[in-house]
């Protein structure tokens, strides 16, 4: 299926055109979406705009580029809540009235700083998603433009994929398909899986299997397998209860159907394993084979690319003097095979510029070393703490802005989705198959996990494979909950309540709508 408009639709998407089009709508058509910042003098709604086949493209554009809002609350949240990244304080640098120490402890609550500020962002990124697509939604049932299936699929798909990213945090929360403005009662947690699942299962039927080079980026039907993957592999979790005192109940399991929706993938011939797994992750990553679902990011215009690289390099690491915050933990860096490739991921030991190669020195004029260890997570040096360079410098940044484009999902995870499944079915001889496909790509020479390894083993195996593999994907906290070591103590963190595998809902979404129950314990 080809859709017409399509370079309209990339100049919009690059464009960043957000503030013409549905910031109103994003803030009043769901009851708890708040505080967004900008606020325009008219509203934009379905009855005075999506006239015609361009206005309609520009709104499916905003949806989009709505996603470019999860690259802040919901990876960091994902990130720094586990072992992954930490941001320590560095002199008067990065303490933000105590907002990341209070992330990585586990200490939130729903009115601290990073439950009004950061939870709460969350929370209203991801229903302003909801929102944008519910206005496109509405609007195309009175508009005729050519391939309306296609557009209303991949408009339901991106809802859903927006609910799957507030069930993760979140767990039970409104079920919101119109723009009539009034408080929604809240859904169960298994509620709001099962309408994602819906959702995404009649979306993808009338979605292509690839959009033209052009548009790449937009919902395919591999993308919708993709998420419905990785909720399978979730789902005792996401369909389980949370009590404040023993935490996690586990839901059904469904392996099975996890193995089913990375086959449709695997299967399709769309996609292959990237001979070099960086480029999975470079300024020009839109050319991989290997990557199914990802947020576009642009350097044309300011505030639109990715900052990854500003948050972890030293302020002197290249010419757009990054902020020096993220950090990851000494005992996560070493959990690394010195001889495993993907471990070139950190920057240790003494400091080059990203991009001309030249030494740099720390502000006090000294050479600029990164140690792998923290001391004191309240009292950083600048050097303390290896950083995650897995996104790398754009060479045609604009500031801040890289052009890389951030990977959702990608054919390594659906393997080793289908190996996890597989091993908890008892097909473990199968599954370590899958698992070293993924090894031999980091390893020269190779280095398979044995063929006997027992299915408890492989378990514990494909939890740490996933680490290696997946670093500074956002998909550590899922995995992490997964397992159930996600509230462990670690360096600088105390064990942690197992109810916090949900976050809150913030205070102040409760009294925007007095029909939303706080999750337990909190």
């Amino acid at each position: 299926m080809r859709i017409t408009h399509t370079s309209r639709f990339r100049q919009l998407w690059q464009a960043g055109r957000l503030s013409a089009v549905l910031l109103v709508p994003a803030a009043t058509l769901l009851q708890g979406c708040t505080d967004l910042e900008e606020t325009p003098t008219s509203a934009i709604t379905p009855n005075n705009f999506f006239k015609n086949s361009d206005e309609v493209i520009g709104g499916v554009a905003s949806v989009y580029a709505a996603l470019r809002s999860t690259m802040w609350g919901y990876y960091n949240l994902s990130q720094v809540s586990t072992d992954e990244n930490v941001v320590p304080t560095r002199g008067s640098d990065w303490f933000d009235n105590g907002r990341w120490l209070d992330l990585y402890r586990h200490t939130w609550t729903p009115t601290s700083g990073s439950g009004l500020e950061d939870i709460s962002g969350v929370w209203n990124d991801l229903f302003g998603g909801v929102a944008r697509a519910n206005v496109v939604l509405s609007a195309l049932e009175t508009t005729d433009v050519p391939n309306k299936a296609t557009i209303v699929a991949e408009m339901k798909a991106l809802r859903a994929f927006y609910y799957y990213l507030l069930m993760d945090f979140f767990g039970g929360v409104p079920i919101v398909t119109t723009t009539e403005v009034k408080p929604r009662e809240q859904a169960t947690r298994a509620e709001v899986f099962a309408f994602i699942e819906k959702e995404l299962t009649e979306a993808r039927a009338a979605l292509p299997d690839a959009w033209p080079a052009e548009n790449f980026g937009r919902v395919t039907k591999g993308a919708t397998d993709a998420i419905l993957a990785n909720m399978y592999l979730n789902a005792q979790v996401f369909t389980g209860t949370v009590t404040a005192t023993s935490g996690l109940t586990r839901g059904t399991a469904k392996w099975t159907e996890a193995i089913t929706a990375a086959d449709r993938v695997l299967n399709s011939g769309r996609y292959r394993l990237n001979s070099d797994w960086r480029a999975n992750f470079n300024a020009t990553n839109e050319n991989s084979p290997e990557n199914i679902f990802t947020v576009r990011h642009s350097t044309r215009v300011p505030g639109i690319g990715l900052t990854f690289v500003m948050r972890m390099g030293h302020y002197n690491s290249f010419a757009a003097s990054p902020w020096n915050g993220f950090a990851t933990l000494a005992e996560t860096y070493n959990a690394f095979d010195n001889a495993d490739d993907r471990k070139k991921v950190f920057l240790v030991g003494p400091q080059v510029d990203l991009l001309t190669g030249r030494p740099v020195t720390d502000r006090a004029g000294n050479p600029l070393v990164f140690t792998p260890e923290i001391r004191d997570l309240s009292q950083a040096t600048e050097g303390e703490g290896a950083r995650i360079y897995k996104y790398t410098v754009d060479p045609n940044f604009n500031g801040g802005d890289n052009g890389n484009d951030y990977v959702y999902f990608r054919l390594a995870e659906m393997m080793m989705i289908k190996a996890e499944a597989q091993n908890e079915l008892g097909q473990t001889a199968a599954a370590v198959q899958l698992v070293n496909q993924i090894r031999a790509r980091a390893f020269t020479p190779a280095k398979p996990l044995p063929a006997n390894i027992s299915q408890t083993d492989l378990r514990q195996a494909i939890f740490s494979e996933r680490l290696y593999e997946f670093i500074g994907e956002a998909k550590r906290r899922q995995d992490m909950i997964r397992a159930g070591t996600y509230t462990n103590a670690r360096f600088g963190k105390a064990a942690s309540s197992p109810f916090r595998i949900l976050m809150p809902i913030p205070q102040n979404q409760i009294e925007t709508n007095p029909l939303l129950t706080q999750n337990p314990g909190y």
